[in-house]
């Protein structure tokens, strides 16, 4: 395409996530002249990946719970779910041929577990409404002043094409997996609009411990048990507005910390403990199935000639990284003493020193706030310009809570769209 192309389009759509293939559908089936245009080779990659091990698309528990994930965007993302919630999302994907099912967490998967099948039949019914797909081109920032239309510049493997269009929809991910396309980039280029931008940071993240000051486990620890999964436990740790977090499930220890669903979940009270104090303490019951009075029971009864380890793995089942865990983060004195063991197995303390770099994570937060956008999110700085997904200010735990919330603003962003074409 010639940089002077005089040919506009009605959209183009930047980045062929779970948002951008959403707000495609919405102007798509509106019958409109749709261009989406991604730097990766193929769209979905991110999407792909996250199906490796079964593709978590949302949640069936209640929606007063479901909207409780979203913490203080709650009630922003709750607009968006208004019109596409977990229900709709499900009754989407069943239009497309792919069935669904509720897992014993509450999970909900394709009856087939995978995600190809799916993106190929998304991608079908795409190219059907007429949407084009342009790949390996790189959005690099505008051409020229602004004016009625948008010029867009486009890095590719053939050098730069400049794309006029009515309007465009940015949904160019967060900083998370910048392989697969999200690394980010975007943010200057909003900034030097004049769009109101949050710093990335990591979300449904791992995070380094620290202990005496020192960071990362005893090297005998981190030898023998990291990548070991910690099961049937519970996490609790406070806020820095005093909110809680107490929720059982399980996390691995890695090399240098800890990683893992119930990690995730509570990374954003983490990460702005951290952020504050310079660290953030976390607390492990061990055994959530059992209470306190109990654990000090069985802690206290004589056990004979029997070791302690052995005492403990035959009368409370606490044994291998468990075990190992205890004598990683008490004092040895702790151990003599039976009361006071019994409550470091109800509640032993971890402290965490840093959260691990955001290409590790699985989501980011930050990104374009709120109040840059309007209901419409739409770029009050510029207008014809909207945003969506996780390139937008929040965030979500894991269990398919940030993808059903991700292609929510999708279709806000896309029907917001559609609206700015018809009243221009």
């Amino acid at each position: 395409m010639p940089l002077d192309s005089p040919t506009v389009h009605d959209a183009v759509i930047v980045g062929g996530g779970p948002a951008g293939l959403m707000a495609a559908e919405v102007l798509g089936a509106a019958g409109l002249d749709v261009h989406l245009y991604d730097g990766m080779p193929s769209v979905g990659r991110k999407f792909l990946l996250a199906g490796k091990g079964g593709l978590n698309l949302t949640h069936g528990e209640p929606l007063a719970d479901f909207l409780a994930r979203y913490g203080e965007r709650r009630e922003r993302v709750a607009a968006w779910l208004q019109g596409f919630g977990p229900a709709e999302l499900r009754a989407w994907a069943a239009g497309l041929g792919v069935a669904t099912f509720v897992g014993s967490s509450g999970r909900v998967f394709p009856s087939d577990l995978k995600a190809a099948p799916l993106l190929r039949a998304w991608l079908a019914r795409l190219r059907a409404q007429g949407v084009h797909f342009h790949m390996r081109q790189r959005w690099v920032g505008w051409a020229g002043s602004e004016g009625p239309t948008q010029a867009l510049r486009f890095n590719s493997p053939m050098g730069e094409t400049v794309v006029h269009t009515r309007a465009v929809l940015l949904a160019l991910g967060g900083g998370s997996w910048a392989r697969l396309g999200s690394d980010g980039a975007w943010l200057p280029l909003l900034q030097q609009r004049g769009v109101d931008v949050a710093a990335l940071q990591p979300s449904n993240c791992g995070f380094d411990v620290t202990r005496d000051g020192a960071p990362g486990w005893s090297d005998f620890f981190r030898g023998r048990h990291a990548g070991q999964p910690l099961k049937s436990v519970a996490l609790q740790c406070e806020g820095v507005d005093g909110s809680v977090f107490a929720q059982r499930g399980e996390f691995i220890v890695t090399d240098g910390g800890v990683e893992g669903s119930l990690v995730y979940a509570a990374s954003a009270l983490l990460r702005e403990r951290i952020a504050r104090d310079g660290s953030a303490l976390m607390h492990i019951d061990l055994l959530p199935a059992r209470d306190a009075a109990f654990v000090a029971a069985e802690v206290a009864r004589p056990r004979g000639s029997r070791s302690l380890s052995t005492h403990l793995k035959s009368r409370l089942g606490i044994d291998g990284v468990k075990a190992a865990l205890l004598h990683e983060l008490l004092p040895r004195e702790v151990f003599a003493d039976a009361a006071a063991l019994a409550a470091a197995i109800k509640r032993l303390p971890l402290r965490l020193g840093a959260a691990r770099p955001i290409d590790e994570a699985i989501s980011s937060a930050g990104g374009v706030r709120f109040e840059a956008l309007d209901e419409r999110l739409m770029l009050r700085a510029l207008p014809g310009v909207f945003c969506a997904g996780e390139m937008l200010d929040w965030e979500a735990p894991t269990g398919g809570y940030l993808l059903t919330a991700t292609m929510a603003s999708g279709r806000v962003a896309g029907q917001g769209l559609r609206a700015f074409l018809d009243a221009a």
